[in-house]
């Protein structure tokens, strides 16, 4: 019965794919360390840097049969359509959570990030001066940004596209979380709330180019830098994580701007968000409560994947 398995092994994918598309939803959750728990991590790099002159040469001359196995094209249909179903089902969830409870959505994703600093760093082989300087550079770097630059909403094309092209990145490096990278970057709402969930496509084209484009030109980059210089990019990426984490605090308002008279300046009838100032609650209540058990319950997703993902190595 060779059909059915075929099948199950494409409803497999799928749903692999699904954890996936969820890890890339949500800030913290790196999708390459999902794909190791599951199994597909070298096989997708593998297919997509198949994406190469050869392929081209097997479109260009009709060979798509060839083409379709060059690049494992039915492996990738199945995972990357569990991939966007994840991501569209979970986008309106989120849209949700984000309406209603923000801060502690955000706490969640506190804890989220809080638990990734170490086990990102735990990636580090062999710790000597350059990895230590790489991590020091790396959050000096990310606190920076987050102080001088604070993280708002962009929507022009060309940053979309530089959006599409980062967040992408965390497919080939495990322990890099995309939607956190669009944190940082201040499009996360935009782009993987409003947008997914809005199918707005003059947000998810560009997303989507920069995205196709960074997925296929950096793959080989990023793998060979990956492989070359292994503890220096885990060890930027824990210092950049670490210099961040305070553009998750949960407890932010937004700052709108405003013109003399203290009234706040429109823009297409919207208030015009120049950052978010982050405060303390000023009383221990029941907010405060709910805020720590969710930082506790993000850690431990972390600490629940990674075991997963070591289980699975072994």
């Amino acid at each position: 019965m060779i059909f059915p398995d075929i099948m199950k092994e494409y409803i497999g994918l799928f749903f692999k794919g699904m954890g996936v598309g969820a890890a890339n939803v949500i800030p913290g959750v790196s999708g390459g360390t999902i794909e190791l728990i599951t199994g597909i991590f070298e096989k997708l790099i593998n297919s997509i840097k198949s994406f190469d002159l050869k392929a081209v040469r097997f479109i260009f001359t009709g060979k798509f049969k060839s083409f379709a196995r060059h690049v494992n094209l039915d492996f990738l249909i199945a995972v990357f359509s569990g991939i966007a179903v994840s991501i569209l089902s979970l986008a309106k969830l989120l849209d949700y959570l984000f309406n209603n409870y923000p801060v502690y959505v955000w706490a969640y994703f506190f804890g989220l990030i809080l638990s990734s600093i170490y086990f990102v760093s735990k990636r580090i082989s062999h710790w000597h001066f350059s990895v230590i300087i790489c991590m020091i550079t790396g959050a000096a770097i990310a606190a920076l940004i987050s102080i001088l630059n604070p993280a708002v909403e962009n929507d022009s094309f060309i940053y979309l596209v530089i959006c599409g092209i980062v967040a992408i990145c965390s497919m080939i490096l495990p322990g890099l979380s995309g939607s956190f990278v669009l944190v940082l970057m201040g499009n996360y709402k935009l782009v993987m709330i409003n947008a997914v969930t809005n199918f707005r496509l003059e947000i998810l084209i560009p997303v989507a180019l920069g995205a196709a484009s960074g997925l296929i030109a950096f793959s080989h980059f990023l793998s060979w830098v990956y492989r070359k210089f292994r503890d220096q990019t885990i060890a930027i990426l824990t210092g950049f994580i670490l210099g961040s984490l305070s553009i998750l605090w949960p407890w932010q308002k937004p700052v709108v701007l405003a013109d003399a008279a203290g009234n706040p300046i429109l823009k297409d009838g919207k208030q015009i968000v120049s950052g978010f100032a982050k405060y303390v609650p000023g009383e221990f209540n029941r907010e405060v409560i709910i805020v720590i058990a969710l930082v506790l319950a993000g850690f431990i997703t972390i600490l629940v994947t990674e075991k997963l993902a070591k289980q699975n190595n072994r």
